[in-house]
Parts: structure tokens; C-alpha cells; sequence
């Protein structure tokens, strides 16, 4: 049988744990360590269809809102290859043959946006990402391709190896050498993000597992005042009659009642017979306190993102605070570690070394505004910290002659200097100092004192 080119190098990797491939490996679920995403809002739910899944939370708008906002900023973050000069301390963005390929274009389906934005996708969603790597015949990485984690399944060995098992049902999406539907690839041929592990070190809980149960009641809130609209928000009522009623008769007014009198019906003119009476149940907006139960709900989900509210539109942005520092704090709280991690799992994957690294590049993100942006590299390059081009450079102003030198005024000299007064000037100034000053008079002085002293002793 002949094996392409990323098969072999699998098949290889495979071999490389000899015996540990052969031996049984047990799937982490039956451990104790895999746990269901979605759980039933109460006990027998689902044998009611009324359990909670994933595609039906996550129209909530609160929820999907702070699942996009974090998804589509990192998603515009390029990747950025830079070198690390120790003699300056200076990174410089570079290219490399064997990894800015790939940095630039990870699969044949989908753009670098895309591509971030789908590995986020799962790990806020599902806890985990698993990238699968598709190797040439010199064993470099030159594919990655995010995975259905639902059809991915972590898996150690007796000796301690990580494993992963891979139920591929959308082979299109894949390579032609990996046309087989289910695969046991080694943890070297994967690229596993997993957000905070409570239950496992191989299986990360996602935020959407802290909002699960305020968001499930913003749903039922929701879910309520739509019906409740949909009867023309009118509330419901009861019908009394003054004698007794059988509960044949009174089955039969119900069905009357609703399928005329509710709904889009709901209005037309009743004619009640035998001193019969509607009572409407009444109901006021302050006992529900719908609105603040929704903000509250709100702030919670969106506490396990780090998400600020007023970012996604909820309540109002502290006074004083700018663009430039919401941004900031955005980044620190919500964005931040999920950069990290991806950073720091390409490097691995891609098998990448001192002095390269791979960096995503947060200046669209912090794009601070013009006048903020003026103010800040003109000091920079007042205080000597930027040349003037760096400066221009920022505002897509082309290089002018002599300005990548920096400069600084003359006037500024060493405090010892200046108090031992030893300051040697680079060009002579007629500037006379005041101690010279005073010396000539005295010197003047005594001068003319010897001199008239000297006329009167002649004079006599």
C-alpha cells in the first residue's frame, strides 16, 4: 500500500511510541474527567424537549454578543514573525521559508481571519481547539486545520502518552491522504488550546459554562414576553359563573372560550350568557422588575469573557475614561490570555526557536485616534525615544531626508556639570559669567584705589 507524503510522517509518528500505540489506550470520558456541555435546565427535560443546547443559547444576544466581540478582534490580529536581536534587545519583523507560508495561509478553505476566528469559536464554545498539522516530506508544517472538537477524543496510554482520536465525517474540508474515518493521531500532530482545566489537564471548561444558567433565564424571560406580545399583551383570566358547572360543560366553554377569544382574537366582543364574568389576571411591570433582572443576568454572562458590559452595549462607559483606556482594558482582561496561548502553541507547533517567535499583532486592536496619536509620537520624538520618520511612518507619511536620526537640543547637560560649572561648550558663546563679571570690578576697583593712593603720596 503506498502512503503520501503526511501519512507516512503520521504512520511514522505513530511507530515512534512502539508499544505504547499497540497497548489499550482509555479515552479520558471514562475517567471521570469528561463532562457534558449543555446539561437539562431540570431534571427530565429532554424526555420533554425542553433541554437548553448549545445552537438554542447562543441566540441570546447578550451571549452572543461577547462570543463575537472576542472572536472577530482576534481574528483581525495578523500574524506577525519577528526576531529577537540580543545585542540591541530589538524585535524586527522577518520572514522564514518554512513558516511564513503557513502563517500566511494555514488551509486551502479558509483566510488567516477566518482561521483564528473559527479556533476561537471553539474554545469559547466547546473549552478546546484541536488543529490537526499537515506535513510535507521534509516534515514541515504546511497546513493546519481547525477540528469539530464534539469528534475529537484526547486518549493516554498506559505509559503516560497523549493520544487523540479523530472521527472525521467532513473528509472535504481535509487532506486526500486522510480519507479514513476515524484516526488515532499522536499529540505531536496536534495542536490542543483548552481554556481553564477544573476537571482534567487534557480538557478545558469553557466560559459559556459559567453564563449557561443566566443566560438559560434571559431565554425564559424572553421566551415569555414573546408569548405574552403575542397575545396582544393581554394577560390571561378567569371565567366564573354563579351556580355550579360541570367539569364536561366547563371543558367545553374553555375550548370555546380559547379558540375565539385568544390570540389573534384577542379583543373581538365576548357575549357571555348566565350571569357568566371574565376577570382578567392583572399584572404590574414593578412586581416583575423584568429590566433588572435582565441587567443582572446580563453582567453576569458577562463576567466569565472578562468583558466589560459597556463594551457590548450594556449600561454606560465610566466617566473619564477614553478609547484608548476602555481598549486597554479590554485587552488586559478579555483578550490577553487567549493571545498568549495561541502565540505560545504555534511556536510549539510549528517548532519554531530562540530568536524567532511568532507575535499576533495588537496595533489594529489599540489603534488609538489621531490627535492621541499625534501627541504621543510627538513626544517621542521630542524626548529622543523615535526618530522623526518612525513618527511619519505611523501616519503613512513617506521618509524625509536625515530623519532617522535622532535628536536632542543642545541645552541639556549633566546635572554635575552644570553645578561645578565645567560646561564646555561646542562653539564659543560671547556669554560672559557672572563670577567673571564681579572679579573684573573688584579687580577694577583696586586698581583704581592704588593708582589715587599713589597720586596722593606724589603730591606730598
Amino acid at each position: 500500500m503506498a502512503f503520501t507524503a503526511s501519512e507516512m510522517t503520521l504512520e511514522m509518528g505513530l511507530r515512534s511510541y512502539g508499544s505504547d500505540f499497540a497497548k489499550a489506550m482509555q479515552p479520558l470520558q471514562s475517567i471521570g474527567g469528561w463532562k457534558p456541555l449543555i446539561n437539562e435546565p431540570y431534571t427530565g427535560a429532554w424526555q420533554k424537549n425542553e433541554e437548553i443546547r448549545l445552537p438554542s443559547l447562543t441566540t441570546y444576544p447578550t451571549l452572543y454578543a461577547c462570543i463575537m466581540r472576542i472572536v472577530t478582534d482576534i481574528g483581525k490580529l495578523p500574524y506577525v514573525l519577528k526576531s529577537h536581536n540580543y545585542d540591541t534587545g530589538v524585535w524586527s519583523t522577518v520572514t522564514n521559508p518554512a513558516y511564513s507560508p503557513v502563517l500566511r495561509k494555514q488551509n486551502h478553505y479558509q483566510t488567516a481571519q477566518q482561521f483564528r476566528e473559527a479556533w476561537m469559536v471553539s474554545k469559547l464554545t466547546q473549552g478546546n481547539t484541536y488543529v490537526l498539522k499537515e506535513r510535507d516530506n521534509r516534515g514541515v508544517v504546511t497546513n493546519l486545520y481547525v477540528l469539530d472538537p464534539c469528534r475529537v477524543q484526547p486518549m493516554v496510554s498506559d505509559s503516560g502518552y497523549v493520544f487523540y482520536e479523530l472521527n472525521v465525517l467532513d473528509r472535504s474540508l481535509l487532506p486526500a491522504n486522510y480519507g479514513r474515518e476515524t484516526l488515532v493521531v499522536p499529540a505531536s500532530e496536534i495542536i490542543h488550546d483548552r481554556c481553564i482545566t477544573l476537571h482534567h489537564q487534557l480538557i478545558g471548561v469553557p466560559p459559556l459554562c459559567a453564563a449557561y444558567w443566566p443566560a438559560v433565564k434571559n431565554l425564559k424571560i424572553l421566551k415569555s414576553s414573546a408569548e405574552f406580545f403575542g397575545n396582544n399583551a393581554q394577560p390571561g383570566g378567569i371565567l366564573t359563573a354563579p351556580a355550579g358547572m360541570s367539569e364536561a360543560d366547563a371543558q367545553s366553554i374553555q375550548q370555546f372560550w380559547q379558540a375565539n377569544y385568544s390570540g389573534q382574537n384577542s379583543g373581538k366582543i365576548a357575549v357571555l350568557g348566565a350571569d357568566m364574568k371574565f376577570t382578567s389576571f392583572a399584572m404590574k411591570s414593578a412586581d416583575s422588575q423584568l429590566v433588572e433582572q435582565m441587567r443582572y443576568s446580563d453582567e453576569q454572562v458577562c463576567q466569565p469573557f472578562g468583558i466589560p458590559p459597556f463594551k457590548i452595549g450594556i449600561g454606560s462607559i465610566p466617566a473619564g475614561m477614553k478609547t484608548h483606556d476602555i481598549n486597554l482594558l479590554y485587552h488586559s482582561d478579555a483578550l490577553q490570555t487567549h493571545i498568549e496561548a495561541m502565540e505560545n502553541l504555534l511556536d510549539d507547533a510549528l517548532n519554531i526557536s530562540s530568536p524567532l517567535g511568532i507575535e499576533l499583532d495588537t496595533d489594529p486592536l489599540l489603534r488609538m485616534d489621531t490627535q492621541t496619536r499625534a501627541t504621543t509620537w510627538g513626544g517621542l520624538v521630542k524626548d529622543a525615544l523615535a526618530s522623526p520618520n518612525e513618527g511619519r511612518r505611523e501616519f503613512n507619511l513617506p521618509p524625509l531626508v536625515g530623519g532617522d536620526t535622532v535628536y536632542m537640543q543642545q541645552q541639556d547637560y549633566p546635572l554635575d556639570q552644570v553645578r561645578l560649572n565645567k560646561i564646555e561648550q561646542a562653539t564659543p558663546v560671547s556669554v560672559t559669567p557672572a563670577e567673571t563679571i564681579i572679579e573684573d570690578e573688584q579687580e577694577q576697583e583696586r586698581q583704581m584705589i592704588a593708582a589715587i593712593r599713589k597720586a596722593f603720596q606724589e603730591a606730598n
